[in-house]
């Protein structure tokens, strides 16, 4: 069913502020507590573990019974120029978030290099199904508000594994509520267009994981794998590609030596 009750752009939304009010409140709490959480860079910091793996065999038999062949599906009977012109698609709906952090971290050039990838892929790139901006060499630069707080200097807090959403920790979860405010898709009002939008989003994204699945699957522990590898990956995001070394340590090269070895240049998977 459609459901046009957006309100005005000059209408105040109570719930939209408390939501806005709440994540900068959680902010300000997890950054006086990032000290405690940011012990020895060598050590996870993983209190919930117990909980955390029972979500995360929930996601995994979920995913098992469900997720995985549903994208498995997609991608053996989707046409290639459909599965790249989705995936663009909801890249270019995303940009409005990654101008808004960039702004948030004082990256203005890069705020206007997105800005401008934005609009030539809304205009001449049919909606951001074609990715015209590559052209005029304007790569994305994804940033989110779990990152602008880490470039703030707050801590990760306890990792955590979200029922559905996957791994993140505190600050990521914190980041994900205010991401959702500017959020387009997510924004839209004609309810029946947008859940199926982020349904085929879903889907989407979890056709591009599948390369991925091998070496999950092959690891001793899957939950340390992924946990690990989750929590690298946003320490690499966060400092831009450069992570003091010491924090970083000898997992990153290890991982994406055997991604790399099994499943080439990831560069290459989303084209």
């Amino acid at each position: 069913m459609s459901s046009h009750v957006g309100a005005g752009p000059g209408a105040s939304d109570p719930g939209r502020n408390f939501v806005c009010l709440a994540v900068v409140l959680l902010s300000l709490a997890l950054q006086g507590c990032a000290s405690n959480a940011s012990r020895d860079s060598d050590e996870t910091y993983d209190p919930l573990e117990p909980l955390n793996r029972g979500v995360y065999k929930f996601n995994h038999t979920l995913d098992r019974f469900l997720l995985r062949p549903v994208a498995k599906g997609y991608d053996t009977v989707a046409p290639r120029f459909v599965k790249f012109a989705v995936t663009n698609f909801f890249n270019n709906l995303e940009q409005p978030v990654y101008v808004v952090n960039l702004v948030l971290q004082a990256k203005f050039a890069g705020a206007a290099r997105q800005t401008g990838r934005f609009v030539i892929n809304s205009t001449l790139g049919l909606g951001g199904i074609i990715d015209a901006a590559k052209d005029a060499r304007l790569p994305r630069e994804q940033e989110d508000f779990g990152q602008t707080l880490g470039v703030w200097g707050v801590g990760g807090g306890p990792y955590l594994m979200l029922p559905l959403l996957g791994p993140s920790n505190f600050r990521d979860g914190i980041g994900m509520l205010a991401d959702a405010q500017i959020d387009p898709l997510l924004n839209y009002d004609n309810a029946s267009v947008r859940d199926k939008l982020i349904i085929l989003k879903i889907i989407d994204r979890r056709r591009q994981l599948l390369p991925a699945d091998k070496a999950i699957n092959e690891a001793a522990d899957p939950y340390i794998f992924i946990r690990e590898a989750y929590l690298q990956n946003r320490l690499y995001n966060i400092y831009d590609g450069n992570p003091p070394l010491d924090d970083l340590g000898d997992f990153e090269d290890e991982f994406d030596a055997e991604f790399d070895e099994e499943f080439g240049d990831p560069d290459l998977i989303e084209e």
